[in-house]
């Protein structure tokens, strides 16, 4: 399993999942959307974690950054 997500995509995946559990542990959503919620926070902290997401890779996108080990530039690879 090779990295697909840069560090901007981990960061904001980890927010977006911090503000779904508040949400739930605040009692603003309740039931089956709940539920939803919880799983794609989950989810979401998961992929940040290992820096890996199977839909980026069915999709074809990559948001890591790589140096060239000739030049020493970053550049995003596809």
């Amino acid at each position: 399993m090779e990295k697909n997500m840069g560090v901007a995509d981990r960061v904001i995946r980890v927010v977006i999942a911090v503000v779904l559990v508040l949400l739930l542990v605040l009692g603003v959503v309740k039931g089956a959307a709940a539920w939803v919620l919880g799983i794609l926070a989950v989810v979401l902290l998961g992929t940040s974690a290992v820096g890996y997401c199977g839909l980026y890779k069915a999709l074809g996108i990559c948001t890591l950054k790589r140096t060239d080990n000739a030049s020493g530039e970053k550049t995003a690879t596809t």
